[in-house]
C-alpha cells in the first residue's frame, strides 16, 4: 500500500531515504532509459588554477583563455570546471561538510521546524525536488536557506547544530567573494568587461542548498536528484565524495564528476547562459547514490535580486547574432510551474528560448 499511495505515504519526515527503508520503494523508481551506471565514464573536467588570476596581466591572461575554453569545450558546451587555489583554507570547507551532515543527523522535532513545501520560504527543510509534486520521488533530503546578505539571514538559520552558523556563515562568506572573482574572469572571457555583473551581484542573492544522500539499497535504480540545469548565474558546489553527474552534450552520455581534494566545482546557470546569448550553456547535472555511505553537498548558488531581470549583454546581439532568449528573473524561476517531468525533460531554460 505504501508503495501506491506514494505522495502521502513518504511525505516530508516519512520519506523512504530518511526512514533508511532496506528496499525502494515504486515510486522512487526511474524509468529503465534514464536509470544510472554503477560504473559510470569519469568526466574529463577542467582544472582552473585559481591563484594565477592574481599572478599578473599575462597570468591572468591564461586562465581567462582556459575559462573561455573550459566554458565552449568542443564547440559545446562543458561549463563545469574544478577551481583549485581558490583562497579558502581546507579546514573551512571541512568544517562546513561536518556540521553539514550534523544537521541530517537531528531528532525529527528539530528538523520538523524548518519542514516546508513553500518554495519562497527562506529557510526550509525538504525532500522533494520540486516540492511535493514529484511523479517520481528522489533519494534525498536538503536544508535551503538564504546567505546574502549574511547579517541578515544567519539568525533565522537553524541553531542546532551550535556551531552551524559560525562553520557555515564563514563558508558562505568565503564562497560569496570567491563567485565575485570567479563572475569576473567570466565576464571578461566573454569579452564584456570584469566589472560587468558586479554591482548587480552584489545586491543579488546567495541560496545555500545541504544535501543529504543516504545510502540506497538499490543505487542502479533510483536517483537522488533528476536531470537539471541550475537557474541561477553559477553555482559552486563542496562535495563530500563523488555522486554529480554531468551531461556530456558531445557523446550525450553521463559522466562522473570526479572528487578532487581541496577543490570546489563550478556550474555555469541557465542566468549566465542567458547572458552570453548562448555561447555558454548552463550544465544538465543529476545526482546519482551509493548503497554503503552517505553524500553530503553543499551548492552555494548565486544570482540577481529576485526581481532583478537577467538579459543577454547588447554587445553579444548582433545582426549575426541575434537575441535568443527572452529576459527572466530568479522569482520568475521559482513561479515556473512544476512540469519538469524526467520523461518530458522539459526546463525553465527552454521556456526563455524565442
Amino acid at each position: 500500500d505504501d508503495d501506491k499511495s506514494c505522495s502521502s505515504s513518504f511525505s516530508i519526515g516519512k520519506s523512504a531515504q530518511e526512514r533508511g527503508l532496506s528496499y525502494v520503494p515504486e515510486c522512487y523508481v526511474i524509468p529503465t532509459s534514464h536509470r544510472p551506471s554503477l560504473t559510470p565514464d569519469v568526466a574529463n573536467v577542467p582544472i582552473i588554477d585559481f591563484g594565477k588570476l592574481k599572478q599578473g596581466s599575462h597570468e591572468r591572461a591564461i586562465v581567462i583563455q582556459e575559462i573561455r575554453t573550459a566554458c565552449r569545450q568542443l564547440g559545446f558546451f562543458q561549463d563545469d570546471i574544478h577551481i583549485v587555489n581558490h583562497g579558502i583554507c581546507q579546514s573551512v570547507l571541512d568544517e562546513a561538510l561536518a556540521s553539514a551532515s550534523e544537521i541530517f543527523k537531528l531528532p525529527g522535532s528539530e528538523k520538523a521546524k524548518f519542514m516546508s513545501d513553500d518554495v519562497h520560504k527562506p529557510v526550509r527543510y525538504g525532500t522533494s525536488f520540486k516540492d511535493g509534486t514529484d511523479k517520481i520521488q528522489f533519494w534525498g533530503v536538503f536544508l535551503k536557506h538564504y546567505a546574502h546578505p549574511l547579517a541578515d539571514w544567519i539568525n533565522t538559520w537553524p541553531d542546532n547544530p551550535s556551531n552551524y552558523r559560525e562553520t557555515m556563515g564563514k563558508y558562505c562568506k568565503e564562497v560569496k567573494k570567491l563567485s565575485f572573482e570567479i563572475t569576473e574572469a567570466i565576464t571578461e572571457s566573454l569579452g564584456i568587461g570584469p566589472t560587468y555583473m558586479s554591482n548587480k551581484l552584489e545586491d543579488g542573492l546567495q541560496v545555500i542548498t545541504v544535501n543529504c544522500y543516504p545510502p540506497c539499497p538499490n543505487p542502479e535504480i533510483a536517483l537522488g536528484l533528476p536531470p537539471h540545469s541550475e537557474y541561477s548565474c553559477l553555482t559552486i558546489v563542496l562535495q563530500s565524495c563523488p555522486g554529480l553527474e554531468i551531461m556530456h552534450a558531445e557523446e550525450g552520455a553521463w559522466k562522473q564528476v570526479p572528487q578532487l581534494h581541496g577543490a570546489l566545482q563550478v556550474h555555469g546557470g541557465d542566468h549566465f547562459e542567458v547572458l552570453s546569448n548562448g555561447l555558454y550553456k548552463s550544465v544538465v547535472q543529476r545526482t546519482t547514490l551509493i548503497r554503503e555511505r552517505t553524500r553530503i553537498s553543499i551548492a552555494s548558488l548565486h544570482s540577481l535580486g529576485l526581481d532583478e531581470k537577467m538579459g543577454a549583454a547588447k554587445e553579444l546581439v548582433d545582426e549575426e547574432h541575434p537575441g535568443r532568449y527572452k529576459e527572466s528573473s530568479f522569482k520568475d524561476f521559482l513561479n515556473f510551474p512544476s512540469t519538469n517531468d524526467l520523461k518530458e525533460g522539459k526546463s525553465f531554460i527552454n521556456t526563455l528560448k524565442i
